[in-house]
């Protein structure tokens, strides 16, 4: 390589890292997007899938908007110095939303939230393929996966079934029936209304339910961390609890 061409080169990869370093202390957040977009779209049947690559999702049990249909409002921020422009997209076909983002070059970065409102009396399927999950309000049915991230969900009454494949799950529900699961985080299950059946796991990471007064069948499995239970057992009992971690403590307690 002759003189001239590693001055070039010396150069390029000196003005590389110099937008590297700018760029790298500024991150792009989805709420600096101060003019969001919304849309609604049009359901058919009593359920919807979400399906979504790479965004932080909010989705909300509402009686705002009329039967049959869901409102979505998206926040996206993006900056790419080195790559094609990145791109958001929303699409419905039958129950299915379909939300992808498009981000990719050497110095790229993009930052994605949607907002979704569905009407109540749908069940709804939640798949995320990286980013945070919320949902609350819900009385039906509730299925949440994220590959990446976490799962929150409040003041829901409907059976629940959550999961991650790297982030804690948390429930404040008064569900009868719920299952979560991570393969690595937390569990934390708190229950306003005495349960049916509770099954929690978690492979790295401590499991803690808390449950009204009544007496529960417990199963309760740590293969690495200390077991605390302390509510009415009962191993004839109705309400049926279960609680595994392989790396972890257990705790299955009364309210205070």
């Amino acid at each position: 390589m002759s003189r001239t061409a590693r001055t070039a080169r010396a150069l390029l990869l000196t003005g590389l890292v110099a937008v590297l370093a700018a760029t790298g202390t500024a991150c792009s957040s989805a709420s600096d997007d101060a003019d969001p977009e919304q849309r609604s779209f049009a359901l058919q049947g009593r359920t919807l899938t979400v399906d979504s690559d790479d965004s932080t999702l909010e989705i909300v049990a509402s009686d705002a908007h009329k039967a049959g249909s869901v409102q979505v409002t998206r926040w996206f921020d993006a900056s790419v110095v080195f790559g094609d422009e990145p791109e958001v997209t929303w699409s419905m076909k039958d129950d299915r939303l379909t939300l992808r983002t498009k981000c990719s070059g050497v110095v790229a970065d993009c930052s994605a939230k949607h907002r979704i409102e569905v009407p109540r009396g749908i069940a709804v399927k939640v798949d995320e393929d990286d980013g945070s999950v919320r949902a609350r309000g819900f009385a039906d049915a509730l299925s949440i996966h994220t590959k990446d991230g976490s799962v929150h969900v409040t003041d829901s009454s409907g059976p629940l079934e959550l999961s991650s494949d790297d982030g804690s799950v948390r429930a404040e529900v008064a569900s009868r029936r719920v299952s979560a699961r991570t393969e690595d985080g937390s569990v934390r299950i708190d229950l306003s209304a005495v349960p049916d059946r509770v099954e929690s796991f978690s492979d790295d990471g401590s499991v803690s339910i808390v449950l009204p007064p009544a007496t529960y069948r417990v199963t309760a499995e740590s293969d690495d961390g200390g077991r605390k239970i302390s509510v009415p057992q009962d191993p004839s009992s109705a309400h049926v609890v279960s609680a595994r971690t392989r790396d972890g403590e257990i705790t299955v307690r009364n309210a205070n």
